[in-house]
């Protein structure tokens, strides 16, 4: 889940909805200087998946020890990779780009998203360490496999992988900004598609939901998002299974979001 302090409520947004943002951004790009790698689909595809794997956790989430809902970011390796496997698992065995596009974003959770875009590194426990490292071994070793068979062309992998970085950086920044009150966003190392160097996009307010893209990486002039959402009450709530009540009695809303030049 993205966890957002709202005030008086928790905005909740399911990796699954954050996911399907993803595909939207991936669905409105290409714009003048912004070349879509060809085949595009299987992008898309991924960008639309990548997430899959949560849905399973998504079902019974936890409260944090501090007693707010607990974000993806505070899930512990040991369950967060068994589901992220599972995830890639189905992706590839549909769309096997897909799922090599999918497995590449969950190993390069662990590798600084391979230097497709500024990363922090990720702090990992020392009594998660050979279980991440193995995990990111055995995603590494079925891109291989993967490549192999479908004798991907290097420069479409790269290409491909960091636009769903960009995908999935854009829809983070929607999930997890205040962009009601207008919050400033940005992503880096956003490629072209024409071997030029990657650019830096600047995200800034225009008014609630409404933001201004510099440089402008979208087909249509104005390009209309939505984000699916909860507002979930705070309380203090007394175990992990009354946040899920309150979560489940909570409406979903979808907001509209409008991207312009």
């Amino acid at each position: 889940m993205l966890v957002r302090d709202a005030g008086d409520a928790w905005q909740i947004v399911l990796q699954t909805d954050h996911a399907e943002l993803a595909a939207q951004l991936a669905e409105a790009w290409g714009g003048p200087g912004f070349a879509r790698p060809q085949p595009y689909a299987p992008l898309v595809h991924a960008a639309r998946r990548h997430d899959d794997g949560w849905a399973t956790w998504e079902q019974q989430p936890r409260l944090d020890a501090d007693g707010a809902p607990q974000s993806f970011l505070t899930v512990p390796a040991p369950v967060h990779l068994a589901f992220y496997r599972a995830g890639v698992e189905v992706v590839a065995e549909e769309d096997p780009a897909a799922g090599l596009l999918v497995s590449m974003h969950m190993s390069g959770l662990y590798r600084q998203r391979y230097g497709a875009m500024p990363s922090p590194p990720r702090t990992i426990p020392d009594d998660e360490r050979d279980i991440v490292d193995a995990f990111v071994q055995q995603e590494e070793d079925r891109q291989v496999a993967l490549r192999r068979m479908l004798d991907a062309d290097e420069t479409w992998r790269w290409t491909s992988y960091a636009l769903l970085q960009v995908f999935d950086v854009v829809s983070l920044y929607f999930g997890l900004a205040d962009v009601e009150v207008g919050a400033p966003g940005a992503c880096e190392g956003v490629p072209t598609g024409d071997g030029g160097d990657p650019l830096r996009i600047a995200i800034s307010p225009l008014g609630p939901w409404r933001v201004r893209f510099d440089p402008y990486p979208f087909v249509e002039d104005t390009t209309a998002l939505t984000l699916r959402r909860r507002l979930v009450r705070k309380r203090a709530w007394p175990d992990h299974d009354a946040f899920r009540a309150d979560l489940a009695a909570t409406p979903f809303e979808t907001v509209r979001i409008y991207a312009q030049r």
